[in-house]
């Protein structure tokens, strides 16, 4: 007796489609995410020693002027001993101009000893 193909043994290349179409969008899916990580771009600001939380917090809200420079969101425990020893402003969207704005406020803070511009391909070295 001879089987018919689309009625025996079609319903496992239908299964093994299925799942290298599944394969293929995830993949695709990863790609397109760790491309989105890539171009991300953030300004790191570190305080002097002794800083306060107060201070700390008011160079944050003070220096997210530009709309496109957007400070992290606050940690859920600010009561932390490690809460904000840094401030990072994510600028990816930030133009020349609105990264020199965001310079030149820090610069007005004698409690910031520094600021690092950098994008993820900086990160961990």
């Amino acid at each position: 007796m001879r089987a018919l193909p689309d009625v025996v043994g079609g319903g496992a290349r239908r299964l093994l489609a299925a799942g290298l179409a599944l394969a293929a969008v995830t993949a695709l899916a990863s790609c397109a995410q760790f491309d989105s990580a890539l171009g991300q771009q953030q300004a790191v600001v570190v305080f002097r020693d002794g800083t306060s939380l107060a201070q700390r917090l008011a160079v944050r809200a003070a220096c997210a002027k530009p709309p496109t420079v957007v400070p992290q969101a606050l940690p859920s425990n600010l009561n932390s001993p490690y809460a904000l020893k840094q401030v990072t402003y994510q600028t990816t969207h930030a133009s020349d101009a609105d990264v020199a704005i965001l310079e030149k406020c820090l610069a007005k803070f004698s409690s910031v000893a520094g600021v690092t511009l950098q994008d993820s391909s900086d990160e961990g070295n």
